[in-house]
């Protein structure tokens, strides 16, 4: 998609917004049944990252709506404990929506359950995921190939539970296989609440330009609030797919990765049409240690350790020197080596 062919691209929508009589501010709310956002902005549910201490340094950086990241409705249903311990949800981690995927309408109503009472505000079901082990059980995105089974699970999960029920959908399978529209609207039609559409393809996975113009005619097609994702790295970003799309959420994945400044900048971007300064080194670094103090107090020193070694790699990425401080974390075995290293680089 050329994104300049809009009535209002991206460069004149920015400046526009920092001139004397400028529009009102374009950072309102939304709001997804009876769940209010108190803004535009959403994080996106990311396995491996979106776990309580990353979703509420999120939410600190001015992030409306924060979803956990992916739950397997089976694991849930069978009692896992690394799954259920997922659900774990704090008083300050609200409005929050729950993702769940499977392919098995029964147990995914029954997994929605379990998520209410856990806790959560919206209930999120997966249909975008494009990793092989989830496609090859007709999960995530190879729900895109079977509608009606996808609509099914949509009308077994609504069924079931009372809070807002929404999906996460992507541009199609394939190009040869765009369907995006009549499966978005199959899904509303079924009681979704809500539709997030990532403008690519599965066969595409992450990689490619995504195609703003499928979200705007999803945003067209369906009487739900539509939240657009893909491709929103920074806030003029956040501003043009709203203006090009009409959707009412922005949802910001990899732009957050060692960057939850993102939202402080698009929030301040939206509302006033001008530039923060972007974090220096030592906010960087701080910013990181606060990361990794609050998930070795979520999960313990081991886990923490493991799982906290690519944010770490990610909050100095682009930076000079990045590179070799990224195989010092690696080789990382202690809270307290990550710690001096992170304060060495910012001495």
């Amino acid at each position: 998609m050329d994104r300049s062919d809009s009535s209002l691209g991206v460069g004149q929508a920015g400046s526009q917004a920092g001139n004397p009589g400028q529009p009102p501010s374009r950072a309102k709310g939304f709001s997804i049944g009876t769940v209010h956002m108190e803004n535009p902005l959403v994080l996106a549910p990311m396995a491996g990252v979106c776990d309580a201490p990353f979703r509420r340094i999120c939410r600190e950086m001015g992030c409306a709506l924060t979803y956990t990241e992916m739950v397997s409705g089976m694991a849930l249903v069978y009692a896992n404990a690394r799954t259920v311990e997922m659900l774990t949800l704090f008083e300050d981690d609200h409005p929050i929506a729950v993702q769940i995927f499977g392919s098995n309408p029964g147990v995914m109503a029954q997994a929605a359950a379990m998520v209410e009472r856990a806790g959560a505000d919206i209930i999120d079901i997966n249909m975008g995921c494009p990793v092989p082990k989830i496609v090859k059980n007709r999960e995530g995105s190879a729900l895109m190939r079977d509608p009606e089974l996808a609509w099914a699970i949509v009308r077994a999960v609504r069924k079931e539970v009372c809070v807002p029920v929404t999906v996460k959908i992507r541009k199609g399978w394939d190009d040869s296989s765009v369907n995006a529209i009549e499966f978005a609207k199959g899904c509303a039609e079924a009681g979704a609440d809500g539709i997030a559409v990532h403008g690519r393809t599965r066969e595409q996975g992450y990689s490619g330009e995504a195609d703003w113009h499928i979200i705007a005619q999803v945003a067209d097609a369906v009487d739900v609030p539509v939240i657009g994702n893909g491709d929103v790295t920074c806030a003029e970003d956040a501003l043009g797919i709203m203006e090009q799309t009409g959707c009412v959420g922005v949802m910001i994945g990899r732009g957050a990765l060692g960057n939850p400044w993102i939202f402080q900048e698009c929030l301040h971007y939206l509302n006033t049409g001008d530039h923060m300064p972007e974090p220096e080194l030592r906010e960087r670094v701080s910013m990181a240690l606060r990361h990794l103090d609050d998930a070795v107090e979520f999960k313990g020193e081991g886990v923490a350790v493991r799982e906290m070694r690519k944010h770490l790699a990610w909050y100095i990425r682009g930076l000079r020197g990045a590179a070799r401080m990224r195989e010092a974390i690696n080789s990382s075995e202690s809270v307290r080596e990550l710690r001096d290293i992170m304060l060495k680089y910012s001495s």
